[in-house]
């Protein structure tokens, strides 16, 4: 039996997503608090005049969250799932978490910083829809504030079909069971979306759940004219290395790490950006 659902198997079981993609090293919440340090030293979580608040857009599990806390950094998540954010709220000290929308946003308080990881960004399928979560950011930020953002890069699929050539497969063991998942991705041109279609064969069981997604694909170009419009200059962008890319993110380099990124060829499969509200 094959059943095809709207919401997603892994945002709807946190510590199912902790399993399907472990952080023991911490290479996220590491990133952040280095681009922390290196771009906005004086709000910082050891810094003089008190520590950052970061507000976490897409937070999931809180788990960066989580970190940053542990730092001393003021944390605050916003996410779709309900399950997610009592998650966030009950497993991290220090994390505060509320359920809402990136697109369209009011919580009623200002941060140093805003962060969104893992592509959450690219959920803004339409430009009207990006340009209302860019406002919404740009309000929530003081004045030199920062917006730290990682997503995939939409230059690296251009003439390049690596990831979309034919189905992947992975499996992952969680409290005893072995989940399985097959994986297309494809790209829907016109919308300029990154479609994702993934069968699970749910353990123990002869179902299987087909859920289906899309990512916005955007260009650094034009991801820097929308920053621009929104009041925002962009101190840095790049894409390697990060949290996410195949060599992750140094390990005990702490701002030397932003230092020397030198000049990046903006084609690989992962994008970075540090834009600061003018």
């Amino acid at each position: 039996m094959t059943t095809a659902e709207s919401r997603n198997l892994l945002t709807d079981n946190p510590a199912l997503y902790e399993a399907r993609f472990p952080d023991p090293d911490h290479t996220a919440g590491r990133f952040i608090d280095d681009v922390l340090q290196a771009h906005l030293p004086d709000a910082t979580a050891g810094s003089r005049t008190g520590p950052a608040a970061v507000l976490d857009l897409g937070c999931g599990t809180g788990r960066d969250l989580g970190y940053l806390a542990q730092l001393g950094y003021r944390c605050h998540g916003l996410d779709q799932s309900p399950a997610m954010v009592d998650y966030a709220q009950q497993r991290y000290p220090g994390v505060s978490a509320a359920v809402g929308d990136l697109r369209d946003f009011e919580i009623g308080q200002r941060f140093d910083a805003v962060i969104c990881l893992d592509s959450s960004l690219l959920y803004c399928h339409t430009d009207t829809e990006l340009e209302s979560c860019l406002r919404c950011t740009r309000a929530h930020l003081r004045p030199g504030g920062l917006l730290i953002a990682e997503m995939r890069n939409g230059a690296f699929f251009l003439g390049n079909t690596e990831l979309l050539d034919g189905l992947s497969h992975s499996s992952f063991q969680w409290q005893g069971s072995t989940w399985r998942a097959e994986t297309a991705l494809s790209i829907d041109h016109a919308a300029q979306l990154l479609r994702r279609r993934r069968r699970w064969r749910l353990p123990d069981t002869t179902d299987e759940l087909v859920q289906t997604s899309a990512w916005r694909l955007l260009f650094p170009l034009e991801l820097t004219g929308h920053l621009r419009r929104a009041g925002f200059a962009v101190r840095a962008m790049f894409d390697t290395p990060g949290p996410r890319t195949d060599d992750g993110w140094p390990t005990g380099t702490g701002r030397a790490a932003l230092a020397d990124l030198g000049e990046s060829p903006m084609s690989g499969d992962r994008l970075h950006v540090v834009a600061q509200a003018i």
